[in-house]
């Protein structure tokens, strides 16, 4: 079904949610790539209501790990918003803007990384797991090109793989 508005056809569609499966594998993470994180931050905070649950690097330190930005949720999902400093990932330049990658939350991360390898799945990004970094995940890209992580473990605001949503008030209260 079409409608028109404002901003173009508004396409409506009805979908059954039949055989989701409690076990199967989560959608928990988006990372945008941006120029400025700050001000794209504030914008999805005044939009929706997001909450600021973590930050990451030093925009004054070039050399410091790969980016700086600002973590927000929604209770469920964590937006990475970054902007990347020295290594560009996609090979797209380091002041590309859009959408960077997608994080999925499995069960079994190893289980995971062996079946992605099967597939012929490129890696292009595994840390080490013995790494001071406080979080762990690997990057692959898909066969289209898109990047995405996966990890066993839930990004800062995210919901575990049991949790349909976290309490944002709680996480923030404990910090």
């Amino acid at each position: 079904m079409n409608v028109n508005n404002d901003c173009g056809p508004l396409i409506l569609t009805n979908y059954k949610y039949t055989n989701w499966r409690d076990d199967m594998p989560k959608l928990r993470h988006i990372a945008l790539a941006t120029d400025d994180p700050d001000k794209t931050a504030a914008f999805y905070i005044e939009a929706f209501d997001f909450k600021e649950v973590g930050r990451v690097g030093n925009p004054d330190d070039p050399d410091n790990g790969l980016a700086w930005g600002i973590y927000l949720s929604d209770g469920t999902l964590n937006l990475a918003i970054l902007k990347f400093k020295n290594v560009d990932q996609l090979g797209k330049g380091l002041d590309y803007t859009g959408i960077h990658h997608f994080g999925v939350l499995v069960e079994d991360l190893e289980e995971t990384l062996q079946k992605l390898d099967k597939m012929g799945a490129p890696c292009i990004l595994k840390q080490d797991p013995n790494s001071t970094e406080q979080f762990y995940e690997t990057k692959f890209s898909g066969p289209d090109g898109v990047v995405f992580d996966v990890s066993e473990h839930a990004w800062i605001g995210a919901a575990t793989a049991e949790e349909k949503e976290i309490d944002l008030d709680e996480l923030l209260a404990a910090e």
